[in-house]
């Protein structure tokens, strides 16, 4: 049996960008709307993900799993997303979308979804209008993600599980949608070129920014929806 090292604890920060995507075309804020959305996925256009199969780093069981892109219906659509505590066992301390592991007793993927969510950071599943989902997305560390997207009626109060969740915030999904703000990454480890996406925003604070770091399969995920929005 082949063992697949783990990847050295790095810095995403300091990996090199090789390349960004100003070359590429911002999704058009008309088609940013609800109703824009909502038809996207009543009538999806022919198009190919671009992120599906990150390389596997560790020899982790394949798990099924979900997340919930939840995008909150304020003066423009925000994306609601959260920093991973940085005492989890995957992915501590990463940008994450609310979501996680199949429970044996979920029914689908909009159920793992909507159920870890409102586990995590209690959004409650009567603000939210499922929209349809995203294709597969296998990461390195063998999970394999359904990501759900849907809009959320703002009015919510958030309770996050202090165990899984260090903060929640909200980014605009314009910057998101715009590929000037998607940066390439790659480096070398044994022998392979591992290369990822990431969306640094500053979040503005009281007196201060944040930087927030989205990068692997959250960014991997944001880039297909891009590639779905611009089709």
């Amino acid at each position: 049996m082949t063992i697949t090292r783990p990847l050295p604890k790095i810095d995403p920060r300091t990996v090199p960008v090789v390349s960004v995507d100003t070359h590429l075309p911002d999704v058009p804020a008309q088609h940013l709307t609800p109703e824009a959305l909502r038809e996207r996925f009543r009538q999806p256009p022919v198009w190919t993900p671009e992120s599906s199969v990150e390389k596997k780093f560790g020899d982790r069981q394949p798990a099924p799993a979900a997340v919930l892109i939840a995008l909150v219906m304020r003066q423009e659509l925000t994306l609601l997303l959260t920093e991973r505590g940085v005492n989890l066992s995957t992915h501590s301390g990463q940008i994450a979308f609310p979501g996680g592991r199949t429970d044996t007793g979920d029914r689908d993927p909009v159920h793992t979804a909507l159920r870890e969510a409102n586990e995590e950071i209690g959004l409650p599943a009567s603000h939210v209008e499922v929209l349809g989902s995203l294709p597969i997305y296998v990461t390195g560390t063998a999970f394999i993600i359904t990501p759900v997207v849907a809009l959320v009626q703002p009015g919510f109060t958030l309770t996050p599980n202090a165990h899984e969740v260090a903060a929640i915030f909200e980014v605009p999904l314009d910057f998101l949608m715009n590929p000037a703000h998607h940066q390439r990454h790659a480096f070398d480890w044994e022998g392979q070129r591992r290369e990822w996406f990431s969306m640094p925003y500053q979040e503005a604070g009281q007196g201060c920014s944040v930087e927030r770091f989205i990068w692997g399969a959250t960014a991997g995920i944001l880039r297909n929806f891009y590639r779905l929005l611009s089709a």
